[in-house]
């Protein structure tokens, strides 16, 4: 079975990326499964840093400005591993288990996992590294431990031009919105 790919609508243009499901089954069902449910719709771009990468998927960032934007996650509840088809978990605030097993590097162009620092605090925000950050690899020295799920595979250009918006604290000062994410 193919990987799924993941189309993503924005304000700024639009790019694709395959979905490592063969690689990181839970992180990537997740993933899937926000994006059937229409979860990241409407959300905004809230933390973009050029020659580093470009953080979404907090629910608070629906509104643009919100102070609290960066630390939210989604609801609790269950999702099914598209793999094995095993419900899986999301809890104490939507977070899933770190799913720490394919040595995929922070390549640029990759998805990665962002999370509080604790272990097991991925939920719904990932980023789209725009430079080389192997020292976010869950495999790297250091307390960073983000496992990549996923590699655009199309329009690359505009997810390095997101990074390079203008921003005030690494917020975009024009909001850039997800209309859709869409899977085939």
């Amino acid at each position: 079975m193919p990987n799924p790919t993941a189309t993503f609508e924005t304000t700024m243009g639009s790019f694709k990326a395959e979905i490592y499901l063969d690689r990181v089954p839970i992180t990537a069902s997740n993933f899937v499964d926000l994006c059937s449910t229409g979860f990241y719709n409407g959300v905004h771009f809230h933390r973009v840093i050029p020659g580093f990468m470009d953080q979404f998927g907090c629910p608070n960032a629906r509104d643009p400005n919100a102070r609290n934007a960066g630390q939210g996650g989604p609801p609790d509840g269950e999702f099914k591993n598209l793999v094995t088809g095993a419900t899986e978990r999301r809890s104490n605030g939507g977070n899933i288990k770190d799913e720490n097993i394919s040595r995929d590097t922070n390549a640029p162009g990759t998805l990665s996992m962002a999370n509080t620092g604790q272990p097991n605090s991925g939920g719904s925000q990932f980023f789209l590294n725009v430079a080389d950050n192997k020292n976010l690899d869950w495999f790297a020295p250091g307390p960073s431990k983000h496992p990549v799920f996923g590699k655009i595979i199309e329009g690359m250009d505009i997810c390095v031009a997101i990074s390079k918006v203008p921003t005030k604290n690494d917020n975009p000062t024009t909001p850039i919105m997800m209309k859709s994410i869409t899977i085939s």
